[in-house]
């Protein structure tokens, strides 16, 4: 077996193997599956990396009303931490309830029908395509905080990543886990450090001071209303650090066995990482005195036509000094694990993609393992969406993190709800003991879990809508309607192509025709393929565009003897289908229901640019017979000398030149143009 996986492996495109790596066998699943140690880098770096950009958008809503507002600073980040731990809690019932991996989806489709499911699905996918989006945008952001020189080639390096990123997940679970895991733990290790020293140094009565602490601020007038809802937009924005939670329901079977305790437990350390370092590097930032402005020009005294550093960067320079080496290690490891947090989109994407496949959601090919063994199609499908989404939006962090979590918490109530059937369920269909008091518990979890995922929802819509999150609200039924269409038209093939006991087919004969352009030797192999299957009759049909080229050919066939009579059939308007079709139906009204195979030979070339030189007839017309009841195509590969280059073989010599007839010396003689009769 390992032979034919090489064999097959050597057999693809060079480039395709220099990028992806040589092809896996199937039996090789297993072992690309995850221990703890690389799943949390893999699923977790989505959820950890939003401490990040999660408390800059906090405090920058907040500066919104002026430098006052920040003292609401705590208490926001308290309420996120608090619904953060609720909804990881929430999590662990879920993935013990549906451990296969279709997290929100599986529980909606299972609890509360196919219109929450498909509204599930669709804003967990778009909410995937913005993880991407926002997550290689802030992480280039970063980047350019360090280094400001790069700014003009900000959409350039957003694309970049991204195209980076999809090559190493398209690589395998198990490379990707390899290449990310160093930068998350990094990441990890490296702003911990940051938050002891920074609040040490606070302890000590040296606070870190941020290079904007000096910058006063141009803050706008605000209503009490006004009031209420800058608060709660700034809870909106803090809530970002809850995006990637529900990656790890989705990759349960990516881990390994037992892959319920394992995914638990990995989803329970990357919540206890991300509650320290959320409110570890808030406090620390309101200690330094961080001043990060939605418009940069209200920074008073701030040159506005520089980029705003982050708030990560503003921190690491006011704990280590800007320019250190702590500093840069910081900056790096920050734009590492923001870059490599689409990873853990482009993980849960293709795993939601292939379960909606599987249930006739989505394109069956998002259910197809590539030769990595992942799902490479909608792993393909997701790097183009999120470069489509970064060029639309310049790559700018601000525009688009008021499209994100929208999708995230729409999966989480609907999911919450979901889980809450699931539970009542269980207890009215008579659990006792142990199973009793599990459900109870469930209930009482997913029950707070649902009432604060609503809850932050409604405040999500009503504080994000009017700021670009009209777009998602837009995006999701969209893809709702979508999907259902697709399952609809394949339930309605599955019932047009359902075997039954009425359906007979009297096809009577069996003919074949060879389509001839020019006496070649594609041609004299097509015609060998249907002498050797033995057809009740064989037939050479040639369309004629061109009266001289159609004698030349017949006075070949007469002077190499073929051993099938030559058809010609004109075309008046110069096509080939078209012709054709009209002479097998012909045929089949005077000579009863044959059963037509047609043969075509077609060019197998060795490099792209070939196919451009070659006008690829062959598969245009086979298309078109294909429409033609009871016809048969046969393609007849023809290796030009190109292939040995890619294939490794070359074509061999002329092929059953016994069967064919063909004598080493003929003589020239014409054979008359046969008529549709004969």
């Amino acid at each position: 077996m390992a032979n034919d996986s090489r064999g097959e492996g050597a057999s693809s495109p060079a480039v395709k193997r220099w990028i992806l790596g040589e092809p896996l066998h199937t039996e090789q699943l297993d072992g690309q599956l995850l221990p703890k140690r690389r799943a949390l880098p893999i699923f977790a770096s989505d959820a950890l990396s939003s401490v990040a950009y999660a408390p800059q958008e906090l405090l920058m809503i907040l500066l919104t009303g002026g430098l006052a507002f920040l003292a609401f600073s705590p208490a926001v980040a308290a309420a996120v931490v608090v619904l953060l731990i609720v909804v990881v809690v929430s999590y662990r019932q879920l993935i013990k309830a549906y451990p296969s991996g279709g997290g929100d989806y599986e529980v909606a489709s299972k609890n509360l029908g196919e219109p929450a499911a498909v509204v599930v699905a669709s804003a967990l996918l778009v909410d995937y395509v913005l993880t991407v989006a926002v997550s290689i945008a802030s992480g280039v952001d970063n980047i350019i905080s360090a280094i400001p020189e790069l700014n003009p080639w900000r959409i350039e390096f957003a694309v970049g990543f991204v195209v980076l990123i999809m090559a190493v997940n398209l690589r395998g679970v198990r490379e990707s886990s390899k290449a990310f895991a160093i930068p998350t733990y990094v990441f990890i290790a490296s702003v911990a450090v940051m938050i002891v020293v920074g609040l040490a140094r606070v302890a000590l009565g040296d606070p870190p001071i941020a290079s904007s602490a000096e910058f006063a601020v141009q803050a706008e007038d605000l209503s009490q209303a006004a009031v209420i809802l800058l608060v709660l937009r700034a809870f909106s924005s803090g809530c970002s650090a809850l995006t990637g939670v529900e990656a790890v329901s989705n990759g349960v079977p990516a881990f390994r066995q037992p892959k319920v305790k394992n995914a638990q437990a990995t989803l329970t350390l990357m919540g206890g990482i991300a509650i320290l370092l959320f409110a570890g590097l808030t406090a620390l930032a309101l200690f330094a005195g961080v001043h990060y402005a939605e418009n940069p020009c209200n920074l008073i005294g701030f040159d506005c036509t520089t980029p705003q550093p982050s708030l990560m960067a503003q921190v690491a320079s006011a704990t280590f000094g800007m320019g250190s080496i702590p500093f840069f290690i910081i900056q790096a490891a920050t734009a590492c694990v923001l870059l490599l947090a689409a990873n853990t989109a482009f993980n849960g994407f293709p795993l939601l993609g292939a379960v909606l496949a599987r249930d006739g959601y989505a394109p069956k090919s998002l259910n197809t393992r590539g030769d990595r063994l992942v799902f490479s199609n909608g792993m393909i499908a997701l790097g183009l969406a999120a470069i489509v989404i970064l060029v639309i939006y310049q790559a700018s962090l601000t525009s688009l993190i008021q499209l994100y979590i929208i999708g995230v918490f729409v999966s989480f109530s609907l999911g919450q709800i979901g889980m809450i059937r699931h539970w009542r369920r269980a207890i009215r269909t008579g659990a006792s003991g142990a199973d009793l008091r599990a459900a109870r518990i469930g209930l009482a979890i997913n029950g707070a879990g649902a009432a604060l995922t609503v809850f932050v929802l409604v405040i999500v819509t009503i504080t994000k809508f009017t700021h670009g999150a009209w777009i998602v609200f837009l995006l999701i039924p969209i893809l709702a309607t979508l999907m259902i269409g697709v399952n609809r038209y394949y339930r309605d093939v599955e019932h047009e192509i359902e075997i039954d006991d009425t359906t007979h087919f009297g096809s009577q004969g069996d003919v074949a025709i060879v389509l001839v352009g020019r006496l070649q030797k594609p041609v004299v192999k097509a015609i060998d393929y249907a002498l050797a299957a033995k057809h009740d009759k064989t037939m050479a049909v040639h369309v004629s565009v061109d009266p001289e080229s159609t004698d030349h050919l017949q006075a070949e066939w007469q002077e190499h003897r073929m051993p099938v009579p030559l058809v010609i059939v004109d075309s008046p308007y110069r096509t080939f289908a078209h012709p054709v079709r009209e002479f097998i139906q012909a045929y089949r009204k005077k000579n009863g229901s044959a059963v037509i195979t047609v043969y075509l030979p077609q060019y197998i070339v060795g490099h792209w640019w070939e196919s451009f030189l070659h006008n690829r007839r062959a598969s245009r017309i086979a298309h078109d017979l294909m429409l033609v009841h009871g016809v048969t195509i046969t393609l007849v590969p023809w290796l030009l000398d190109s292939t040995e280059i890619v294939y490794g073989r070359r074509s061999r010599p002329l092929p059953g030149g016994d069967r064919s007839g063909l004598p080493p010396e003929t003589t020239s003689s014409r054979m008359p143009r046969r008529s549709l009769e004969e």
